[in-house]
């Protein structure tokens, strides 16, 4: 999975307006002209990596002539103390760049941890695990990235990839059914249509109506257990709601095909990575 470079910037260069504005007085006034150090990024716990390449394109934006290299690769499992990335060169933008750099790497990098957590929680029972939209603005598909290189799979990335009828849409149309046919006559024949159900009799609707995938919202394990039965392969079944790291395997040894959790994204903590300016 390979972003855009142009997202990445504009995303980047965004942040770093945020935070320096017009100058940095810190640094402005007391690093001079001509100064040069080398830094380096050093890891403070156990995990996965997940925006070596955007972290230090924030160096390379301020001052192309900073010199980078990498000892760790986005997905690599690192550990406590470990040097994962040195920066080398002109001392104010390696400065100007540090809050910048570390907020994208230390949030990707924590998505990534907690998804290869989930990943590994559930590995044997044919479940993936997804992230949703609950992302932050301005972020999605770096944020979508990061649970990719947990071991995760993408969710939707926003409204136009596939119809998801969520209970709000069937409420407000009158009928699951009729909401499925009114989408199946308007839209192209690549259009995929998930259901959100909230009990077994909106399920068996669902797969009466030809919905290709179903959410199982907030069900108890012997009702996925029995929609799985139900379902028999005829749609894949999403579960979603209240999915912690206590009860993730018991929902996937249900028999569902994925299991989607808002948590990786909208409210992840943030792996612990410092930058250390290198002293002789």
């Amino acid at each position: 999975m390979k972003l855009p470079q142009f997202y990445i910037d504009d995303v980047i260069k965004r942040a770093i307006t945020e935070d320096i504005n017009y100058i940095d007085v810190t640094t402005d006034y007391l690093i001079p002209d001509g100064s040069r150090s080398k830094a380096k990024f050093v890891s403070k716990d156990d995990g996965v990596l997940a925006g070596m390449d955007i972290a230090l394109r924030v160096f390379e934006l301020l001052d192309a002539s900073i010199v980078t290299k990498k000892y760790k690769e986005d997905g690599d499992t690192v550990v406590r103390g470990e040097t994962i990335a040195e920066m080398e060169g002109p001392t104010a933008p390696l400065l100007k760049g540090e809050r910048t750099a570390l907020n994208l790497l230390q949030h990707l990098s924590g998505i990534a941890t907690a998804t290869r957590r989930c990943v590994e929680l559930v590995a044997g029972t044919g479940a993936s695990i997804a992230e949703t939209r609950k992302t932050l603005p301005g972020l999605r598909a770096l944020q979508k990235y990061a649970v990719v290189m947990g071991g995760g799979r993408n969710h939707r990335f926003n409204l136009s990839d596939a119809a998801m009828l969520k209970d709000n849409h069937i409420d407000a149309y009158g009928s699951l059914t009729k909401a499925v046919q009114a989408l199946r006559e308007k839209a192209g024949h690549m259009l995929q249509i998930e259901v959100e159900t909230r009990n077994l009799d909106e399920l068996r609707e669902a797969l009466d109506a030809g919905a290709n995938v179903i959410m199982l919202d907030n069900m108890d394990y012997d009702t996925m257990r029995e929609a799985v039965r139900i379902t028999a392969g005829r749609a894949k079944l999403e579960a979603s709601g209240n999915v912690t790291l206590e009860n993730i395997r018991d929902v996937a040894l249900t028999g569902v095909d994925i299991i989607s959790l808002g948590a990786l994204t909208h409210s992840v903590r943030c792996f612990d990575i410092s930058m250390r300016i290198v002293t002789e």
